[in-house]
């Protein structure tokens, strides 16, 4: 009876912990595939209130860690003025104090973004500041109580799965089937976004470097390949 416990004990465990994905292999459908995922987390990024949030239905829906939550890798000893323009568009002078934050935004051992956010101390509470200068926190889920939006000033691609002209050319560099492991590079698109508290005032301004381990969980199976 101990055994068939311990037993049970395990299988459960097993069932918790999501498998290690194997890597994307190279084609034509999978390129398709990726550009697809790809895409579709930038249009829920640019549509979202949070990308904390959108980043953590992201790793559930993909079952990419247990339990799915986003938690903020802080990287110390790093030190980045604001700009001129970023401080016009949080609306302070040049005294006024800005703070620098680096993070890695993390679900699990995936590590889903990069994001450098300058951010107004004094427009946030003496606990939120405390959580942002002492915690993992991710700066969403901190400030959370302003029930925060954000407005996206600048989208960059970074890298697609498909040539430019792969649909209008015949010789586009592109295999008909799957040949081996995908190359994806680290960065694939940022976001640079104001966010602002409910009162419309500017907290914050976030520049998000969304990397490849975002496609860090098995491909969609593709038999036909």
């Amino acid at each position: 009876m101990r055994a068939i416990f311990v037993l049970g004990l395990v299988a459960t465990a097993s069932a918790s912990v999501p498998a290690a994905a194997d890597p994307w292999r190279d084609g034509f459908v999978s390129r398709i595939e990726a550009l697809a995922l790809m895409q579709t987390l930038n249009a829920s990024l640019l549509a979202s209130r949070s990308a904390t949030a959108t980043l953590e239905k992201w790793c559930a829906d993909h079952r990419m860690a247990a339990p799915p939550k986003i938690f903020a890798r802080r990287i110390a000893a790093i030190e980045k003025p604001p700009s001129e323009e970023t401080r016009r568009r949080l609306g302070v002078g040049a005294e006024e104090p800005v703070k620098y934050r680096r993070v890695q935004l993390a679900c699990g051992e995936h590590v889903l973004s990069e994001a450098d956010n300058w951010y107004v101390p004094g427009r946030l509470s003496d606990d939120i500041n405390r959580a942002l200068e002492t915690t993992e926190t991710p700066f969403g889920k901190a400030i959370a109580p302003l029930e925060p939006f954000r407005r996206t000033i600048e989208m960059k691609m970074r890298w697609s799965p498909l040539p430019d002209g792969w649909e209008v050319s015949a010789t586009a560099a592109l295999p008909e089937k799957a040949s081996g492991a995908l190359s994806i590079p680290h960065d694939l698109f940022e976001h640079t976004a104001v966010v602002y508290a409910r009162d419309q005032r500017p907290v914050s301004e976030v520049h998000e470097t969304y990397t490849r381990e975002i496609l860090d969980f098995p491909a969609p199976a593709a038999p036909h390949e």
